[in-house]
C-alpha cells in the first residue's frame, strides 16, 4: 500500500496578485517540476503535496522567491475516546477504568 504524500502548507501574506501565484508556482516547481501546488490568495495560504520536497527546501524557495513563507502545522488530532465514554479523555477518565 502506498501513502499519500504529506501536504506542506504555508501561510504568505506578503502575496497579493496573479503574479505572486505564478512566482510561488514557478519557485516550487523548479525543485521538483511535478509538483502540485494550490494557491489561496484571499486565504494567503500555499499548499503543496510533499512528494520528495521538504518543508524547508519549499520555505527558501518562496524565501528566495521575496516571498515571507510561515509553515502551517496540523493540529495533532484527539487521542480517541473509549467506547461509552463520557468524552473527557483524561488521565482521571472513570470511563477508561
Amino acid at each position: 500500500m502506498q501513502l499519500e504524500p504529506e501536504m506542506l502548507t504555508f501561510r504568505v501574506d506578503d502575496m497579493s496578485c496573479g503574479h505572486c501565484i505564478r512566482a510561488i508556482k514557478q519557485a516550487v516547481r523548479a525543485l521538483d517540476a511535478g509538483a502540485a501546488v494550490d494557491v489561496d490568495l484571499s486565504r494567503h495560504l500555499v499548499r503543496v503535496q510533499a512528494g520528495r520536497l521538504t518543508a524547508p527546501a519549499v520555505r527558501q524557495a518562496l524565501q528566495q522567491a521575496g516571498y515571507s513563507p510561515v509553515d502551517l502545522v496540523a493540529a495533532e488530532p484527539a487521542p480517541a475516546a473509549v467506547a461509552g465514554c463520557c468524552g473527557c479523555v483524561g488521565a482521571r477518565c472513570a470511563c477508561a477504568a
